[in-house]
């Protein structure tokens, strides 16, 4: 029994010696034929020399399309403050929201359809800085006549004669003594981090102006129902039940929608 036992564990020795070599051949290739692949796709990805500026014939630097790409991605998630600070939409939606507070209606119309309409309202106002924008600034950028950074700097001028020409001078003072910013000699060389918050503020001031106008006839309209009510006696009624209908009658007769969008786009100059 113990011959068999020997007999069978030589011939396993025997048969898995060549095998092994074998093994150990395959496992030396397979590692070398790794490391050729890591080699050949460390030389093919282009990593970070691909984020470079250049100078070009004019003298001024060239960004690679990676920093390009990189800089349009983070406009894009800061697009909704651009929106609310350098365009009309703070003074439209806050004379909608008012206009909505002052007739009574809490949800009618909706929030989605206000935005909407603020949005839409914005575009309108704000189209000939729109295209004056892309005649200077997009239409050369995308035919390679100037560089990025030449077509911001084109861009940035229409929207920044806009800002400048609805902000109060008290509101441009304040900003410009906060910030302790000198040496401006036109109010053209105001920089953008002066004139924005200053731009919104002027913004807000005017749009609640506007809301205060509104306010008045349904002001008049609630005060009369609630003096009518107290003198029938009925003082447990709500007066916001009966003067809500006539305000919005008041409201249609006489075109109040085409009224509140005419009065925002002349307030713009239009």
């Amino acid at each position: 029994m113990k011959m068999s036992s020997r007999r069978f564990l030589l011939l396993l020795v025997i048969v898995f010696i060549p095998f092994s070599s074998v093994w150990a051949q395959d496992a030396g290739g397979l590692s070398s034929s790794v490391d050729a692949v890591t080699q050949i796709a460390a030389k093919a990805v282009p990593g970070i020399p691909a984020m470079t500026v250049t100078t070009n014939a004019s003298g001024g630097q060239d960004y690679t399309v990676t920093i390009q790409i990189l800089a349009v991605m983070t406009v894009l998630t800061l697009l909704p403050s651009f929106l609310m600070m350098m365009t009309a939409f703070t003074r439209v939606i806050v004379v909608l929201a008012i206009l909505r507070q002052a007739i009574g209606l809490q949800s009618t119309p909706s929030n989605q359809i206000i935005l909407g309409l603020a949005i839409f309202l914005t575009i309108f106002i704000m189209l000939p800085v729109f295209e004056q924008a892309n005649t200077q600034a997009l239409q050369p950028y995308m035919n390679e006549q100037i560089t990025s950074l030449e077509a911001i700097d084109a861009a940035s001028k229409p929207f920044h004669e806009f800002m400048l020409s609805q902000t109060r001078e008290t509101d441009l003072d304040l900003f410009m003594r906060i910030s302790n910013t000198t040496g401006i000699q036109t109010p053209e060389e105001t920089p953008f981090f002066v004139l924005a918050p200053a731009f919104l503020t002027s913004e807000l001031k005017t749009a609640f102006q506007m809301g205060f106008v509104l306010f008045i006839p349904f002001l008049v309209i609630d005060l009369v129902v609630a003096s009518v009510l107290m003198a029938m006696g009925m003082m447990m009624l709500s007066p916001i039940i009966i003067s809500l209908p006539f305000k919005i009658m008041l409201f249609v007769l006489v075109d109040g929608w085409v009224m509140i969008v005419g009065t925002l786009a002349a307030s713009y100059g239009y």
